[in-house]
């Protein structure tokens, strides 16, 4: 159980409304229940790690967050042994979906190997907006929040930066970083790790990590 005070992070998540082309993900059917037991457990062990930064993407994508519940996390990830957050060999004990969609990811694969190599304390992640937006009727697709929906998700990441009292917030990529700016939120920004991004995402997340650690 976690001793961080979030209630007013899931006030905000389960008063997001879903939409047509925006699926809300958490508690409304059989998927949504086993992504709302492991967001708990996330936020649990991320109490114990005690992150020192805020990883902010975009939004969830259909072959990661959207089937795990869980931030740059896809199938591979939830399920890896040892865990990526605890190292126990029989994994962090999130559920696994017995039918998804996908067991990858690129991005959450990216991210993973460079974060369990910073000296610091693995970062926390949250998307800027936490529903799913695809196109209409395809919710095997991705597409890029609206800025409506923007605004609607940006008190959720403050939130949760709040309740972990988490002061540097890092937008991977600059559409993230720019959606931040505009609702009043100054971000770092490193390169999104796709489309070729890896190794400067991986550079500069490390820069910010070790400067962290020099600061400490």
């Amino acid at each position: 159980m976690t001793t961080t005070d979030l209630d007013r992070f899931w006030e905000l998540l389960h008063a997001l409304p879903g939409t047509d082309d925006a699926r809300f993900l958490y508690g409304r059917d059989a998927d949504g229940r086993l992504r709302e037991r492991n967001l708990p457990r996330y936020l649990e062990l991320m109490d114990g790690v005690r992150p020192r930064m805020l990883l902010i993407g975009e939004a969830p994508g259909y072959r990661g967050h959207a089937v795990t519940g869980l931030p740059f996390m896809s199938v591979a990830q939830l399920s890896a042994r040892p865990g990526l957050i605890t190292g126990d060999p029989d994994g962090d004990g999130f559920e696994i979906p017995t039918d998804p969609p996908g067991l990858w990811e690129n991005s959450s694969a990216v991210v993973w190997h460079t974060v369990t190599a910073l000296r610091g304390p693995v970062p926390m992640f949250w998307p800027i907006y936490p529903n799913h937006p695809h196109q209409p009727g395809r919710p095997d697709t991705n597409r890029p929040p609206r800025a409506s929906e923007i605004s609607r998700g940006t008190p959720i990441a403050l939130a949760l930066a709040a309740a972990f009292r988490i002061s540097t917030i890092v937008a991977v990529g600059r559409k993230a970083q720019g959606a931040l700016a505009r609702n009043g939120v100054e971000a770092l920004a490193v390169r999104h790790p796709a489309q070729g991004g890896a190794r400067l995402f991986a550079a500069q997340l490390t820069l910010i990590d070790e400067e962290l650690l020099a600061d400490s």
